[in-house]
C-alpha cells in the first residue's frame, strides 16, 4: 500500500502526523432501494439480473452513488482522472455496519459510471469524462441462523425502506494536490511539492481555514483507492456530496497546474521569503541565546574544572583515610584475635591457679587435721565439709578437735591406770582377804581414787560438748 509522502514544510509546519494519519476518509449519501423488475438493472456484467434476484433471496439488494467529481462541503475535491482510474476498486468490497470492519453485514458485487445526466458510461472508455457519478451495488445478508441476528437483520432493512440509515462510502488516498478558487472564480490546480508545501497547513482537513489571500483551496485526492462502504444512521457528513446544493462542480482540467493563477508565482516566492526572514531573525535570536549560554557555560566550565581539582584531591585524600582505615580494621581484627586468645590463656591460667591453690589448701588443712590427731584417710574424706570455713574458723576447728584428743587420751590413760589398779588388786585378792586389802588404806589413798573418777567425768563431758560445737559449726 503506497503512503502519502510528507514534505519539509508540513514538517516545520508540525502537520506531519496529521497528513500521514488522515489518509482515508468517509463520505454519506442516502440508499437507493432497487426491487425486483427494476429497469434501471441495464449492466448485467456488474450487476445481477432480476432473475438472480429471484434465486438469491437470502440477499437483500441495494445501490448508492457512491462519489462523484466535484468539490465537496469538506473541501476535498475528486478529479476526474483520479476518480475514473479508481472506478473498479470499489467491487468485491466489504458492506460494514456503522463502519465497523468487524462487523460485515454484506459486500459491493459492481459499480459503473454515469455522466451528468444519469446515462452510464462504458467501462472500456479511455477518456474520463469531466464529470460523472459512480453507483455501486451491494447486497446485505436478511439469511441469519442465529435468531437475534435474523431479527436484527429485518429491522435494518425495514428501517433503510423508512429512509433512516445512509451509506457512507470509504476510501484511502495517496497522494493530493490544491484546488483553488480565486476571487472571480477561475478554478486551478496547484501541484503540492517542496515549495507549495506550505499550503497544506491551510487546507480545512489539517486545521486550517480552507483560504489563502482570498483564494478558496481544497485538497485534490491522488491515488484513490475505495475500500468499502458502511450503513451509517448518524452520518459524520449529512450534507450529502451529490445532493447537496452548495457543492462546487471543480471543472478544471486536472492536467493543468497553475495555469493563470491570480496567486502567482511571486506572492507565494513573497510570502515563503517572508517566512524565510522570520525563521531567519528567530536563527540569529537564538544564535545569540546560544552565544550567551555559550559564555556562561565556559565560565561555568572553569569553576567546574576548579570544582573537578577540588574533587579530585579530596577523593585522594578519601582514598588515603580509607586505606589507613582499612589498615586499622586490619590491626584492630587481628589485636581482637590475639585478645581472645590472651583471655582464653588467661582463663585457663585462673582455672589451673584456682586448682592449684585449692590443693595446696586443702593439703595444708590436711596436714593440720592429721597433726591435730585425726587419721590421713578420715582428714581427706572430711576436706570437703571444711571448704566453706574460712582460715580462721578451720584453725579453730583443728584446735577444738587437737584439745579433742587430748581430752581423750587422758581419759584413755585413766582408764588405763585404773584397769591396772583393778589387776593388781584382784591379785592381791588371790593374795589377801578383803579385809587385809584395806588394813593398810590411809584417808588420802581414798581421796585420791575418788578425784580421779571425778576427772574422767569432766573429761566425757568435754568430750560431749566439743562433739556438740564441732557439729553445729558444720552445720553452720
Amino acid at each position: 500500500m503506497k503512503k502519502i509522502k510528507i514534505f519539509d514544510r508540513e514538517i516545520q509546519d508540525g502537520i506531519s502526523d496529521s497528513v500521514s494519519s488522515q489518509a482515508s476518509i468517509a463520505y454519506c449519501s442516502p440508499a437507493l432501494l432497487v426491487e425486483k423488475g427494476d429497469t434501471d438493472l441495464s449492466l448485467t456484467a456488474i450487476i445481477a439480473s432480476s432473475d438472480s434476484v429471484d434465486k438469491n433471496t437470502d440477499l437483500y439488494y441495494l445501490e448508492s452513488v457512491l462519489v462523484s467529481t466535484n468539490w465537496n462541503g469538506n473541501d476535498d475535491v475528486f478529479l476526474a482522472d483520479a476518480t475514473w482510474s479508481a472506478r473498479d476498486t470499489p467491487v468485491d468490497k466489504q458492506f460494514n455496519f456503522m463502519h465497523d470492519e468487524n462487523d460485515i453485514i454484506g459486500h459491493i458485487i459492481g459499480s459503473r459510471v454515469v455522466d451528468a445526466e444519469g446515462t452510464s458510461i462504458a467501462s472500456d472508455t479511455t477518456e474520463a469524462p469531466d464529470s460523472f457519478d459512480i453507483i455501486t451495488k451491494a447486497v446485505l445478508y436478511n439469511s441469519w441462523t442465529d435468531p437475534e441476528n435474523r431479527v436484527r437483520m429485518e429491522n435494518i432493512i425495514a428501517e433503510i425502506k423508512e429512509g433512516k440509515w445512509f451509506v457512507s462510502m470509504e476510501c484511502s488516498f495517496a497522494g493530493f494536490d490544491y484546488s483553488v478558487i480565486d476571487e472571480q472564480g477561475n478554478q486551478h490546480l496547484v501541484a503540492r511539492d517542496g515549495e507549495s508545501a506550505f499550503l497544506t497547513k491551510h487546507l480545512r482537513a489539517y486545521g486550517g481555514t480552507g483560504e489563502y489571500e482570498g483564494h478558496k483551496i481544497g485538497r485534490a485526492l491522488r491515488d484513490i483507492s475505495f475500500s468499502g462502504k458502511g450503513l451509517v444512521s448518524n452520518p459524520a457528513n449529512p450534507r450529502s456530496i451529490i445532493l447537496n446544493s452548495k457543492s462546487i462542480a471543480f471543472s478544471v482540467d486536472s492536467s493543468s497546474f497553475l495555469g493563470d493563477l491570480k496567486m502567482s508565482d511571486s506572492k507565494v516566492l513573497e510570502e515563503q521569503i517572508s517566512e524565510i526572514k522570520s525563521e531567519l531573525t528567530q536563527a540569529n535570536e537564538t544564535i545569540e541565546e546560544l552565544k550567551a549560554e555559550a559564555a556562561k557555560a565556559e565560565a561555568l566550565s572553569s569553576e567546574i574544572e576548579t570544582l573537578e581539582a577540588s574533587v579530585k584531591e579530596k577523593e585522594e585524600i578519601i582514598a588515603s583515610l580509607e586505606e589507613k582505615v582499612s589498615a586499622s580494621e586490619t590491626q584492630v581484627s587481628e589485636l581482637t584475635a590475639s585478645l581472645e586468645a590472651s583471655e582464653t590463656e588467661l582463663t585457663a591460667n585462673k582455672s589451673e591457679l584456682y586448682e592449684a591453690k585449692k590443693r595446696e589448701k586443702d593439703n595444708k588443712r590436711k596436714a593440720a587435721l592429721v597433726e591435730a590427731g585425726m587419721e590421713s584417710s578420715e582428714a581427706e574424706a572430711n576436706l570437703a565439709s571444711f571448704e566453706a570455713l574460712d582460715d580462721e574458723a578451720f584453725d579453730s576447728v583443728v584446735s577444738l578437735y587437737a584439745a579433742k584428743n587430748i581430752i581423750v587420751a587422758e581419759e584413755v590413760t585413766s582408764e588405763e591406770a585404773a584397769d591396772e589398779a583393778q589387776a593388781s588388786e584382784e591379785t592381791e585378792e588371790a593374795i589377801e582377804t578383803p579385809e587385809e586389802v584395806f588394813e593398810d588404806v590411809v584417808s588420802e589413798d581414798a581421796t585420791l581414787v575418788v578425784a580421779e573418777k571425778d576427772e574422767a567425768a569432766e573429761a566425757m563431758s568435754a568430750r560431749a560438748e566439743l562433739s556438740d560445737w564441732i557439729s553445729g559449726r558444720l552445720n553452720n
